[in-house]
């Protein structure tokens, strides 16, 4: 059986990663972002994951495409500016929030009724160790990774007697192009918390995605699994 995945924020950096591994595994891959894939998928739609419409749009046109959507990979995010807390800008904490934990509950949610009425379906939202461990200089991005966790916990109780299986990633640094988003000293500050003393691979992070993606996942719900060279604490 072929089956159909979206990924948001799939036209770069760890999206595209995704994409690319999932259609290797000959899945028919949705991208759906704010820009058009350089590159040839299955199908894409231009989507803002922060509204409903846009979402709701997105998926009609990719199951008239497609067909159902089997997997959804929850990947678009923003890291916001790199401010101490007090002085965080009041609009970037509300964007960064709004990309980064309302876009993939409102993802999550646009795909779940379908999947539980086939009673079969992935769920894989990208978080990150931020979400765990909380990084300084980056209160938003950080609440919104932890509300990633507890958002795909809940969902992964709420379906765990269905076929839908529900986990997230949380990758440490992956040198992508959202680094372009923080200072240097945040990215040297990042890299100096993890042990193996490299950033991690955009693919490293699609193989864990890919078999999260799988019907190998079959025990596994509501969990959290780390990529991050040995930061991760617990």
């Amino acid at each position: 059986m072929t089956r159909n995945a979206v990924v948001t924020g799939g036209v770069r950096g760890l999206g595209l990663a995704i994409a690319r591994r999932l259609a290797r595994d000959g899945l028919r891959v949705s991208v759906w972002d704010l820009d058009a894939p350089a590159e040839a998928f299955a199908h894409h739609a231009l989507c803002d994951v922060t509204s409903p419409e846009s979402i709701d749009a997105a998926l009609a046109a990719t199951e008239a495409a497609l067909g159902p959507v089997d997997v959804m990979v929850a990947n678009a995010g923003i890291t916001g500016p790199n401010h101490l807390a007090e002085d965080y800008p009041i609009e970037a904490w509300r964007r960064v929030i709004d990309v980064d934990l309302t876009g993939v509950y409102l993802c999550n949610r646009a795909v779940l009724p379908g999947m539980r009425a086939r009673d079969w379906g992935r769920i894989v939202n990208i978080a990150s160790i931020a979400g765990k461990e909380g990084n300084p200089n980056a209160v938003a991005y950080s609440a919104a990774k932890a509300g990633v966790i507890g958002l795909t916990k809940s969902i992964g109780k709420e379906t765990a007697t269905t076929g839908i299986r529900v986990n997230c990633i949380t990758p440490a640094a992956v040198e992508t192009e959202l680094f372009q988003q923080m200072t240097p000293e945040q990215i040297a500050w990042m890299k100096s918390k993890i042990p193996m003393g490299r950033f991690g691979l955009p693919e490293e992070v699609a193989e864990m995605a890919a078999w999260l993606a799988s019907d190998a996942c079959s025990f596994s719900t509501g969990a959290v699994f780390d990529c991050s060279g040995g930061r991760a604490v617990y």
